[in-house]
């Protein structure tokens, strides 16, 4: 993932730290249920999870059987460059059945990086995306729109149209990468003000280089957070822990679900940070979440 890198050498200067919780987060009303968690990654088809967690000559064809044994959700990249016919969306959810795993459709990139949003095309593409999601079912998760780095403020009325005319009996969330949109107090406000108001939920996503993308607004019963990683370095892990005591502080909030969900420049360390991850909100929250069942540990996790 190339979006906010850092030079590693430059990582130690980095300010990591989250921000306070944003407006929204700070209105929710308490709960007496605490919310679910879904963490896992990006992709399933990694070939360097082999002998990792995924057993020894595991063929490509049962990658995604093993990915469910050991995580419970997934930011569903691969629907970003491609939109699958309703019978392989189907077989993938038959692979999930008889647990509580969620798909997390990100909107095709002819929608969210090549189109205006109101285009005739856009329309068309997003209801064949929405046909062809829905056949997840139960293990549908909230669908993920990412726009591009160019997609600024200055077309917000072309994207706030666009969310509102979204299914309202789906749980959309939104990721804005455009700097302007969180230069500007009253264009940052509005934003959010309008997510709230859709219950679409804006996307966290916590990278070295754009930590305003950060903003800890929760604008919906459900949020999505997106951790970028660096390759096991110590600040990785001083994260993951200032991320654990927020989740915490989040436990009583009015939160349906919260979807973490791991990345890295190299992915052969997601599964090893998802494990530390997992290992210390169960410690923290005391929550009893399976971890992920690692053939083999690299580093010292846990010393």
């Amino acid at each position: 993932m190339e979006f906010g890198k850092t030079d590693r050498a430059l990582l130690e200067k980095v300010n990591f730290r989250l921000p306070e919780d944003g407006v929204f987060t700070q209105q929710l009303k308490p709960a007496a249920k605490q919310p679910e968690l879904f963490i896992g990654g990006a992709k399933w088809g990694r070939k360097e999870w082999v002998g990792l967690i995924y057993p020894a000559k595991t063929k490509e064809s049962e990658y995604l059987d093993h990915y469910i044994r050991n995580f419970n959700g997934i930011e569903l990249n691969t629907t970003h460059y491609q939109i699958y016919p309703a019978a392989t969306i189907q077989k993938w959810a038959e692979k999930a059945a008889g647990t509580n795993f969620k798909f997390c459709p990100k909107f095709p990139q002819s929608i969210s990086h090549y189109s205006d949003l109101s285009s005739v095309k856009a329309h068309s593409d997003t209801d064949r995306f929405l046909d062809s999601v829905v056949n997840f079912g139960e293990h549908l998760g909230p669908l993920f729109l990412q726009l591009s780095e160019r997609f600024g403020p200055q077309r917000r009325e072309a994207l706030f149209n666009y969310l509102q005319k979204l299914p309202k009996d789906l749980d959309i969330t939104l990721e804005v990468r455009h700097p302007d949109w969180f230069k500007d107090s009253e264009i940052r406000s509005e934003l959010f003000q309008v997510l709230h108001e859709l219950s679409v939920g804006a996307v966290i996503t916590d990278v070295s280089g754009r930590r305003d993308c950060a903003h800890m607004e929760v604008s919906s019963p459900v949020t999505f957070i997106r951790f970028v990683g660096n390759g096991l370095h110590p600040t990785d892990y001083e994260r993951i822990d200032d991320w654990v005591k927020r989740i915490k502080s989040w436990q009583q909030k009015d939160i349906r679900e919260i979807h973490f969900y791991m990345h890295q420049p190299d992915e052969l360390y997601t599964p090893q940070l998802t494990d530390y991850l997992i290992r210390q909100l169960n410690k923290s929250c005391g929550l009893s979440l399976e971890v992920p069942k690692l053939i083999e540990k690299t580093g010292d996790l846990f010393g």
